[in-house]
Order: structure tokens, then C-alpha cells, then sequence
């Protein structure tokens, strides 16, 4: 049986001859001594408690600011990734955009050599072709004058044939 404070101080002792009954006040304090005991060791099992969870709550709050850590290291590494690969992406695009301007260029520049060529092989037609009308009039004045040379022929061969062969005469 536990006691508590207002038992004590309400407890009353019978008067004898000599005073209180020695055996009664024995028995209430071997009943305090117990309560007294069975209190401190309640006491002692609390303390020890109160120990164990606050050992425990340091170990979560220690452990708490060990993932605040984490996760802010997270976060900053995350921000690093963001920021490199924007870094990069951006590296690339200039690069692809370099490249562009490269080939557009060459494209270009074949573009304009394509145009030169088709000037020239123009340029060179038109001259092949003014030499090959000089020679055909030169080859058709050859021809003329090689017909007239030729009809001069017929017509003293002619002559010349007609005065071998006089033309007969009716007799």
C-alpha cells in the first residue's frame, strides 16, 4: 500500500500509558520505508528513463541536422548539376551554331564557285561557239569559192569539150 503525504499527516497514534504503541509506529514506518523505497526506486527507473529519452532525443535531433545537412548539400550539388549542364547545353548550342555558320559558309562559298563555273563554261560556249561560226563561214566562203571555182572548171571544160568534139553538122 502506497502512502501519501496527507496519509502521514492525518495519522494518529492511540496514547498508552508510556506514549504511542511502539508496534503501530513500526508498522507505519516500515509502510513509509517501503513507500519510500518503492518511490525511490520509481524515482530512479524515471530518471533513468528521462536519461534514455533524452540520449534518444539528441541522437534524432543529431541526426535531424545531419539530413538538414544532406539535404542542403543535395540541393547545392543539384543546383551545381543545373547549373553545369545549363553551362553545357549552352557550350553545345554555340558550338552547333559555329558549325552552322561554318557549313553555311562553305555552302555559300560553293554556291559562288558553282556561279563563276557556270560563268565560265557560258564564257567558254560563247567563244566555242563564235569559233565554230568563223570556221563554218570560213569552211562555206571555201565551199563558194570552191563552187565557183568548180563551175569555172565545168565551163571551160566545156569549151574545151565542145572544141575536141566539134558539134556535127547536118549534112
Amino acid at each position: 500500500m502506497r502512502l501519501t503525504a496527507s496519509d502521514t499527516q492525518q495519522q494518529q497514534f492511540r496514547v498508552r500509558f508510556r506514549g504511542f504503541d511502539i508496534r503501530e509506529v513500526d508498522r507505519f514506518l516500515e509502510q513509509i520505508a517501503e513507500s519510500l523505497n518503492a518511490l525511490q526506486n520509481e524515482n530512479q527507473q524515471m530518471k533513468d528513463e528521462l536519461r534514455r529519452l533524452k540520449m534518444e532525443s539528441q541522437g534524432y535531433k543529431e541526426r535531424e541536422e545531419t539530413f538538414k545537412r544532406a539535404m542542403l548539400n543535395s540541393q547545392k550539388v543539384l543546383e551545381q548539376m543545373k547549373d553545369n549542364a545549363r553551362k553545357s547545353a549552352e557550350i553545345i548550342i554555340a558550338d552547333a551554331e559555329v558549325k552552322a555558320e561554318k557549313i553555311l559558309n562553305r555552302a555559300h562559298n560553293r554556291l559562288s564557285q558553282l556561279h563563276e563555273d557556270i560563268a565560265e563554261l557560258k564564257r567558254q560556249r560563247m567563244q566555242i561557239e563564235v569559233q565554230i561560226r568563223s570556221v563554218l563561214d570560213a569552211h562555206a566562203k571555201l565551199l563558194e569559192i570552191g563552187k565557183e571555182s568548180m563551175d569555172e572548171l565545168d565551163a571551160s571544160d566545156r569549151k574545151v569539150a565542145v572544141l575536141k568534139h566539134p558539134p556535127s553538122t547536118l549534112s
